[in-house]
């Protein structure tokens, strides 16, 4: 996200960024900025399919420095995507970026930046727990975002560098910059505050020597998300962006007003046999993308209520009117959106052994399910996903689960619960008898290992299966506050590189576990959503696999706590007597 280099290029001139004491104040957070961020900065295990557990302590720090100091949180989650898909060959590099990514991780070279399956979903029960008010935008986040913190005359806190162009009155704190970590707090004072840098508009521009009006051409012109006129043909160096940087900046220095740059453009990068009106009208979009419009987060914030459907674009009418608040809450998967404007689907990247089939390809029957229930039997949904390193697109069909034969999407929320259940055991393959005994929170990730044990390939053997329930077992104490010290052991030590039939398996397990969420949200929640924070801790069962295929047994590693092997027997016996 946001243009390459600025962030670089604004911290190198020290006077632009200004040391700022954060406190007494709201501030709108860049929800999917800042989750990144937190899961990156804390040395979470990436090789392993994700430790969630570590990631939520690290979120619930991190708000709890925020209201020591006194600092009202508003965090706004991306939802949607562009509807002109102006960025989707973004989106595409960024996909095959991650695939290479994953597969550097699976030889166990160093990597950053690839984030587990259940990230989002964890962020937002966490928020939820910690009562953080937050939003899902129906549409890309950064508009409603500059829009909420204009209107409140509050900062943004993001490291998104799009935010250096947006005109925000009172300023961006770079996540950066944010030393959340080493707030100063006195029990009792007043004068609690976070240490950071503060950003302006006007610093920048009084620094530079440009009219604040040009930020947006500046965003445009060195390019984001939606303008690359350097892959338009347009002769201009990129190379060095410093170089470049100061360039344009002298240039746009002899105007004053956006139109009359625009006017004169020709001029900076050149005609040659290259379509100046396709130039100027991609630019115009980038810099419509800067100007800050009315946002329809505030009334959700204020009083809880759905996005006026009048207010939206008109691209958001395929909505279903009952959609529109759980999308904003949070409790149904934005993708949906793409779906129902049949737009292209980039299925999530993880390691796992290359040489397979895509783990995603696991769980594509609940993901047509899905699709069935959205768009009806028989329509087509374009999937990318990786075929070995590359990735490739493909047609999935959606499917309807007879149970779900007379339902409509306008009125699924009205369907009775016993019918939308119905829909996911039979989706699953499971019946209702199974989860009988079972605690009401663990009966979807149980109905999802039964399927997953039928459908992963290569056939999951038992001890992966054995692992897996153990580290439900594991989660369920840990959420209950106990802990079993024998797994606490094996967490304690270093995590070696992965074994990829491990990670290939837990990898589809995941992938089968989201995809079930995602259903049973659509469904409206016929069976109670599981804490995913507590629902998988790779570097434990990467190591619970090695313990037992070695001889030991889950009785010994249960010995401690009677109940922990009750629970633990119940789920295996649920699960192999299906």
């Amino acid at each position: 996200m946001g243009v390459l280099g600025l962030t670089s290029f604004i911290g190198d001139h020290g006077e632009i960024l200004t040391d700022y004491r954060f406190r007494n104040s709201k501030v709108v957070i860049d929800g999917c900025n800042i989750y990144h961020s937190l899961y990156l900065t804390s040395c979470v295990d990436q090789q392993h399919g994700g430790d969630y557990d570590v990631f939520e302590d690290q979120v619930c720090k991190f708000f709890k420095a925020l209201r020591d100091c006194g600092i009202e949180p508003y965090v706004i989650i991306d939802g949607g995507s562009d509807f002109s898909d102006k960025k989707f060959e973004t989106l595409r590099q960024r996909a095959q970026s991650r695939i290479n990514q994953a597969n550097n991780l699976s030889m166990g070279l160093r990597e950053r930046g690839l984030l587990p399956v259940f990230i989002k979903q964890v962020f937002k029960q966490v928020l939820s727990s910690l009562k953080v008010p937050f939003a899902q935008a129906l549409s890309e986040a950064d508009q409603e975002i500059a829009s909420l913190a204009q209107k409140w005359k509050c900062p943004v806190l993001s490291n998104d560098s799009d935010f250096y162009i947006f005109d925000i009155q009172a300023g961006f704190l770079p996540m950066s910059h944010f030393q959340w970590q080493n707030a100063s707090v006195q029990r009792w004072s007043p004068q609690n505050y976070i240490p950071c840098k503060r950003y302006t508009t006007t610093s920048f521009c009084r620094q530079v020597n440009i009219n604040r009006q040009l930020l947006p051409v500046f965003g445009a012109i060195t390019g984001n998300d939606y303008v690359n006129l350097d892959k338009m043909g347009f002769p201009i160096k990129f190379e060095d962006r410093v170089v470049f940087f100061n360039k344009l900046l002298k240039w746009l220095a002899s105007f004053q007003e956006k139109q009359e740059a625009l006017d004169n453009v020709h001029l900076l990068i050149g005609h040659g046999e290259n379509n100046m009106d396709a130039a100027l009208q991609a630019l115009s979009r980038g810099i419509e993308t800067y100007q800050i419009q009315p946002g329809c987060l505030e009334r959700f914030f204020n009083d809880g209520e759905a996005p006026d459907a009048g207010l939206l674009p008109d691209h958001l009418s395929v909505l279903p009117d009952w959609t529109l608040l759980p999308l904003t809450n949070g409790t149904l998967p934005p993708y949906m959106i793409y779906i129902l404007q049949r737009r292209p689907v980039i299925q999530g990247i993880q390691v796992e052994d290359h040489s397979l089939p895509s783990g995603n390809i696991t769980s594509r029957p609940i993901r047509q399910a899905f699709y069935g229930l959205l768009l009806g039997e028989g329509r087509e949904v374009e999937e990318y996903d990786r075929e070995e390193t590359n990735l490739t697109s493909s047609k999935v069909n959606a499917n309807l689960p007879s149970a779900a034969q007379q339902l409509q999407l306008d009125t699924l929320d009205q369907a009775p619960h016993l019918v939308r259940l119905e829909v996911f055991l039979e989706t699953v393959g499971v019946s209702q008898s199974t989860l009988n005994g079972l605690p009401l929170h663990l009966g979807l990730p149980v109905a999802v290992t039964y399927y997953w044990l039928r459908h992963a390939h290569p056939r999951p053997d038992l001890p992966l299966l054995q692992a897996l329930l153990l580290g439900l077992v594991f989660g369920e104490l840990c959420r209950q506050r106990k802990m079993l010290e024998r797994m606490r052991g094996l967490i304690q030590r270093r995590a070696m590189s992965p074994d990829l039939g491990v990670a290939h398996a837990y990898n589809q397990w995941q992938r089968c576990m989201r995809d079930g969420l995602y259903l049973n949200q659509l469904l409206c929640l016929p069976l109670p959503e599981p804490q995913c924070a507590w629902l998988y801790k790779g570097s434990l069962l990467h190591q619970l696999v090695g313990q037992l295929r070695r001889g030991v047994t889950p009785d010994s590693l249960l010995m401690e706590d009677p109940s922990s092997g009750q629970l633990y027997r119940a789920m295996l016996e649920a699960i192999l007597n299906s």
